[in-house]
């Protein structure tokens, strides 16, 4: 079902002009967490060996459907990442800043490639639209 806009897609996922936007403020993310980390002194090697992380959450798909969307989506927002850096900016901790940059330029990529917070109901489905489709 589309709406009059064509924003919405027949289960809810984003098209048109608004699926681009959400795409391109994914990349900014990206490039404003990468940016942030090159402005620290932490290595780039962290960086790459920790980048795919979040998708070690895709293990929960184990436990069934419900359970993995609800555990990609924890790893897949932007609420985590900016708690965390929040966190150790105000505590002054290195580490945390530089892993909350690290996990927002994962969130900020898999957006600007498409990949979307997943429902429940379908792997495939995300408020970006369906995985693996042409288009998409």
């Amino acid at each position: 079902m589309h709406n009059s806009n064509g924003a919405t897609s027949h289960f809810g996922g984003a098209t048109g002009g608004i699926r681009l936007l959400l795409r391109l403020e994914g990349l900014a993310l990206a490039l404003a967490c990468i940016a942030g980390y090159a402005a620290t002194d932490a290595p780039w090697w962290l960086f790459l060996l920790l980048f795919l992380a979040p998708d070690l959450s895709f293990v929960a798909f184990l436990a069934g459907q419900r359970i993995g969307a609800i555990a990609y989506d924890a790893a897949h927002t932007s609420i985590g990442p900016l708690a965390l850096g929040l966190a150790g900016f105000l505590t002054g901790a290195d580490l945390a800043v530089s892993l909350a940059l690290i996990w927002g330029a994962h969130v900020g990529i898999d957006r600007a490639l498409g990949y979307g917070l997943r429902y429940p109901a379908s792997a495939a489905r995300t408020h970006l639209g369906l995985v693996g489709r042409p288009g998409n």
